[in-house]
This record gives C-alpha cells, sequence and structure tokens, in this order.
C-alpha cells in the first residue's frame, strides 16, 4: 500500500475580488520528493505556496500534511504545523539588524530550552554545510555577497531539521555560476536532511537541477506535470514554450501599448 502524499492540494481555489488567481490546483508530493512548479509571472505560484503555508486560506479546496486538512487550523495547531517547515525566500529575507549565526539560529532560537550557545553551534556547523567558515558568523548581512546571502537564507532553511522545506525563487538576482552552486547546495542539504522539497521557479536550469518532478502552472491550474527528464517530450504546446523560452506560441503575454 502506497503511503499517503506528504503534500495534497485537491481543487485549490483562490481569488482576490473579481480576479481568480486559482481555478482548482491539484497536486501531490511524495515524501522525500522535490518538486518544482514553474510558470510565469502572475500564474499564481507565490499564492500557492501562501496558502500551503497557511499565510492565506484558500476560498475553496483542501491542503493536507500528512493526511491533515491545515487551512482550517488555528493558533497551536497551526504553529505544530509551521513548525514543520523551513523556507528560503526570494531575495533572502535575511534580517538585517541581526548577525549572520543569528539569522540562521532564528528559528532555533525560539524553541524550549535551546541556550544561546549552542544555537550558535547549531548555527555554525549549518553555515559549514553551505560552504561557510564560522568567521562569516558574526558579519551582518550587508556584509555579505548575493550569492553568501543567498547562502545564508539556505543554512536559515534547513538550520531546524525541517520535514518539508519550501524554495521561492531560489536562484533570482544570481549569475549562471552562483545559481548552478546554489541549485548544487539545495540538492545537497535536502538529501542531508532527508526533507522533502516544494519549490516555485520560472528558471528552468534551476527546476532542471533540483527536481525530481516538475508541474506547470498556467491560469491558476496545473496543465502538466511529470518526471523532470519527460518535460522535453510533454507534448503540451504551453510547456513546450514555457521551457524554450518562446514568444510566439498559445501563451500571450499582456502588454501595455501606449
Amino acid at each position: 500500500m502506497a503511503s499517503a502524499p506528504k503534500i495534497e492540494l485537491s481543487g485549490v481555489a483562490k481569488s482576490f475580488d473579481s480576479k481568480h488567481v486559482l481555478r482548482g490546483v491539484d497536486l501531490s508530493v511524495g515524501a522525500g520528493e522535490s518538486v518544482v512548479i514553474i510558470g510565469g509571472s502572475g500564474t499564481g505560484k507565490s499564492v500557492t505556496l501562501k496558502c500551503i503555508l497557511g499565510l492565506m486560506r484558500p476560498d475553496a479546496g483542501t491542503i493536507k500534511i500528512d493526511g491533515v486538512e491545515s487551512t482550517r487550523l488555528r493558533g497551536s495547531e497551526l504553529d505544530a504545523h509551521q513548525a514543520k517547515f523551513g523556507m528560503l525566500f526570494q531575495g533572502s529575507a535575511l534580517f538585517d539588524s541581526l548577525p549572520v549565526w543569528r539569522n540562521v539560529a532564528f528559528k532555533v532560537l525560539q524553541a524550549h530550552g535551546v541556550s544561546r550557545k549552542e544555537a550558535r553551534d547549531r548555527a555554525i556547523a549549518t553555515l559549514a554545510s553551505v560552504g561557510l567558515g564560522p568567521d562569516v558568523g558574526d558579519l551582518y548581512p550587508s556584509e555579505l555577497s548575493g550569492g553568501m546571502q543567498k547562502r545564508v537564507a539556505l543554512a536559515r532553511a534547513i538550520a531546524s531539521k525541517p520535514e518539508i522545506i519550501f524554495f521561492d525563487e531560489p536562484t533570482t538576482g544570481l549569475d549562471p555560476i552562483m545559481s548552478d552552486v546554489i541549485n548544487e547546495l539545495i540538492v545537497k542539504c535536502v538529501r542531508e536532511v532527508g526533507a522533502t522539497a516544494l519549490s516555485i521557479t520560472h528558471d528552468m536550469a534551476s527546476a532542471r537541477k533540483i527536481a525530481d518532478r516538475i508541474a506547470m502552472l498556467h491560469e491558476g491550474k496545473i496543465i502538466w506535470q511529470g518526471r523532470t527528464e519527460e518535460i522535453d517530450r510533454s507534448g503540451n504546446p504551453y510547456v513546450d514554450q514555457f521551457i524554450n523560452g518562446r514568444a510566439e506560441g498559445p501563451i500571450k503575454m499582456q502588454v501595455r501599448k501606449f
């Protein structure tokens, strides 16, 4: 008998006034699997992520984590639900006023019974896992390059050894070489932590590197999903246009005329 999905979305819909962003998203992610949602800007990738995280409540549909419906959780139940998560934010979203080690240990420090020294030691060890030395721990985010900030953000995402890690456009703003370094680190760290991973991106090089399976979101629905190696023969004209970056095709960009 197959185990239940780690994450399962069924018929998830979300609108903002008259704008229908999600129109019935169906997606499942197995335990230990890395799934990447691709799609253009404004297709609902970020809203999907926020609904799973509990930052937004969907208008319809169900979201289950480990088989438990999560959209109605509140208070301590929601806190316990979110404690399973790690997150790498777009743009890293580090706290400028805190040194690097406290950024990395931010969630660890909230746990009961964890001393400041233990949290710092764990932060330094986690920084080492993303290729940063202990001296970086006492620096501030403003003293780091964009690539180093992204490594610190990845260290923060994995420091509490989460069951599920979310990646929001993990390579945004990085040059191609540093993007590949970050992708390699994501694969390595997710494997070492033993986590399930769900990412959103429009960067196909990143998607191909980190995904076991890719799903494409278009106009609020998953229009194709399959294993990464199958995407070049998807037979779907929307997928084909997107992954090859072609202006001509069924996806029409809205361009303002002056």
